[in-house]
């Protein structure tokens, strides 16, 4: 992974587990071009209102030469989003299909 990558969280205590996740599907967007300068991922949690329990947002900003790709998932509703795993998985998924619509950045 030749690019900066900086990992943050928000409202929520730091977890290794998470972090490893995240750096293990950025590594997976070298795949898609190499132009990538940096990337910045924000791992959130927002309390839901009732018995219901969190919702997991995750923002990213990936800086490629000339412009900014950025994804955010999470919100209610997507229930799925109480899993942070869920979260991180389906915002670099946004994040890998982004990318590989900018054909140019190959």
């Amino acid at each position: 992974m030749p690019f900066n990558l900086s990992i943050m969280f928000r409202g929520m205590d730091p977890s290794g587990p998470a972090e490893a996740e995240v750096r293990r599907r950025a590594v997976q967007l070298d795949d898609v071009t190499d132009r990538i300068a940096s990337c910045r991922v924000t791992l959130g949690a927002t309390h839901r209102r009732r018995h219901q329990g969190k919702l997991y947002q995750v923002h990213i900003d990936i800086a490629v030469p000339g412009r900014h790709v950025l994804v955010t998932r999470g919100n209610d509703a997507n229930h799925q989003h109480e899993n942070l795993y869920v979260a991180i998985h389906d915002a670099f998924d946004a994040a890998r299909r982004q990318l590989q619509d900018q054909r140019w950045l190959s």
